[in-house]
């Protein structure tokens, strides 16, 4: 990751509370500071923002980004991630052993954690987690939509119970605080997915009050209702939660947490010169090279006031093609749009360069050591290819070619630029109109996983740090044998044994080699097939207040905020 402090760029940058104005001094607990071991700080709030509200915080429900934002602050789970290392480490299962065969773990949990106070339990107090939390939250899990990317062909027994001819043989309380999860095989990513805010602990007494509005967990941060709406989400300090610092603070230290939604990366970036916003996710460059230039003459100021960071991430940009009709169930008209594309033009001129590089690959992004994706053969910039393919299709210079539509969810302009300039790259090129329309995200999800939608703009953030998130999305397994059911995670309804064999091999394999190997022979199938065409992958500009400490940022996008604190800023007017 590099790293640059930009000190001083705006005259008048002050620090404010999430009191800092009639509409939100009432949002809120106190905002007031006190020092903590080591020099950190309880207090404040750390205001933030996101593009469009969470569709839905049950985490066994969870499949936005959003959301699973706002559930990691929400649910602990057995483990958790650092923040930055990506590390697997302990949370609610204080430690825990795996057997020699690699299939059976078993975690002990820690006596005395809480779920949040809520009228739904007696008294609106919060009983203690027990391992039988566990099991029925996997339960929850193994009837829901993160079931595919979690316990599916994984744990044993989670296939019969989704299916309702059986038990989730391999969930077993042993006791109040013991659990015990036996897996098919052995997986070298089983710690992550459990790490992920889908697999967090919530309590019955919740879902059977609150259905999928549940909102009720055991994390570091308490959901608002009562200050939250459609333009905000509202999260306050848990104050019975139960992990500590490495110098003996309890967390969190924040008093609060402020989600504001806002669509526009503009009007971010300005509420953040203004001050208030404390973080601005996915900067364009763009905003980035005028924040510099305005700023050069700050940049000696010690201590800085702007913290700003660059990396890849664990996502991919790509849009889905629907294989199960005409005209795209053909393969040779797939390819024919991949080729047509010029995503170095996309990223360069359209994105400004807000993308770690064009997907002229595969599905996986360059994150994963070992990996080499510019061994996958993909689709660069081809126009004549494109053509002749496209003839071969029997759509010689466009003729014939119905319309198209491409969807995409409202949240932001970049993607309506992006799908603006490929729809004028096909008609240049191929002769060929492509219509598009910008809507809600539950709606784009609706028509896409019923299959009603021509293409979909579509993106994958890894659920946990490995190339087989992504390829999961295009496992087989996962469409469901009746047409007329909705199909997610592999909403185009993929198939290919080829695929599935290559999959199922890297998936099971004993080791990080071993797998890799398999899952680029998947990859490489799912290329030569094309039901999708990658655009770019990502690559993230960050700009942080100097004042925020421990907000790390990592390529898998995972933000849990238990461990940030805010420090008063100094007084730079003498070194101005």
């Amino acid at each position: 990751m590099k790293k640059i402090s930009l000190a001083t760029l705006f005259s008048a940058l002050i620090l404010s509370s999430c009191g800092g104005d009639k509409k939100q001094s009432n949002n809120t607990e106190s905002t007031t500071h006190a020092e903590a071991k080591g020099g950190r700080v309880y207090g404040g709030c750390l205001r933030v923002a996101e593009g469009e509200t969470y569709s839905g915080l049950n985490p066994a429900s969870i499949i936005d980004v959003s959301s699973a934002f706002i559930a990691t602050q929400l649910y602990d789970g057995l483990v958790r991630l650092n923040n930055r290392t990506l590390q697997v480490a302990p949370a609610i299962a204080e430690k825990w052993e795996i057997d020699p065969s690699g299939t059976k773990y078993t975690f002990h949990l820690r006596k005395g954690v809480l779920f949040h106070d809520n009228s739904c339990f007696a008294n609106g107090k919060g009983r203690e987690v027990k391992a039988s939390d566990f099991k029925y939250s996997f339960e929850q899990v193994c009837k829901n939509s993160a079931f595919l990317s979690t316990f599916k062909d994984r744990v044993k027994g989670a296939n019969s119970y989704n299916e309702g001819t059986g038990n989730l043989e391999g969930v077993k309380d042993l006791d109040d605080y013991t659990l015990e999860i036996t897996l098919v095989h052995p997986s070298s990513v089983f710690l992550n997915i459990l790490a992920s805010p889908v697999c967090g602990v919530v309590p019955k007494e919740a879902v059977e009050k609150y259905g999928k509005e549940v909102k009720v967990g055991a994390g570091a941060f308490v959901f608002n209702e009562k200050s939250s709406d459609k333009t905000q989400t509202v999260l306050t300090r848990n104050p019975h939660y139960y992990l500590f610092d490495s110098l003996g603070n309890q967390l969190p230290f924040l008093d609060s947490v402020m989600v504001y939604i806002v669509p526009s990366k503009d009007e971010e970036l300005s509420m953040f010169k203004a001050g208030k916003l404390d973080i601005v996710y996915s900067l364009p460059s763009q905003s980035v090279k005028d924040m510099v230039e305005n700023g050069i003459q700050d940049f000696q100021n010690r201590p800085p006031k702007y913290v700003l960071e660059n990396m890849p991430e664990m996502i991919t940009q790509y849009y889905s093609f629907n294989i199960s009709r005409p005209p795209f169930d053909n393969p040779m008209v797939r390819k024919a749009f991949n080729l047509a594309i010029n995503r170095k033009k996309i990223v360069d001129d359209v994105l400004h360069g807000q993308a770690y590089g064009p997907a002229i690959h595969g599905i996986t992004p360059s994150t994963f050591p070992g990996y080499d994706i510019t061994k996958i053969h993909g689709y660069d910039y081809s126009v004549v290819e494109a053509k002749k393919l496209l003839a071969q299709a029997g759509y010689p210079n466009g003729r014939a070619f119905p319309t198209a539509k491409i969807i995409l969810n409202s949240g932001g302009a970049r993607h309506t630029n992006v799908v603006v300039e490929i729809q004028k790259e096909l008609l240049e090129n191929l002769n060929v109109n492509v219509d598009f329309e910008v809507m809600p995200f539950a709606k784009k999800v609706e028509l896409a996983q019923s299959g009603r939608a021509d293409i979909v703009r579509d993106s994958w953030v890894a659920d946990y740090p490995s190339p087989e998130s992504f390829l999961n999305v295009f496992y087989g397994a996962n469409v469901p044998k009746d047409t007329a059911q909705k199909s997610y995670i592999n909403t185009i309804r993929y198939k290919n044994k080829t695929f599935d064999t290559y999959f199922e091999m890297g998936r099971d394999a004993v080791n990080k080699d071993s797998s890799y190997a398999h899952f680029m022979k998947a990859e490489q199938q799912l290329m030569n097939d094309a039901p999708i065409m990658p655009l770019w992958y990502d690559g993230n500009y960050r700009i942080v207040q100097a004042d925020v400490q421990n907000a790390h940022s990592n390529q898998l996008l995972y933000r849990n905020l238990a461990d940030v604190y805010i420090k008063a800023k100094a007084d730079t007017s003498k070194t101005k």
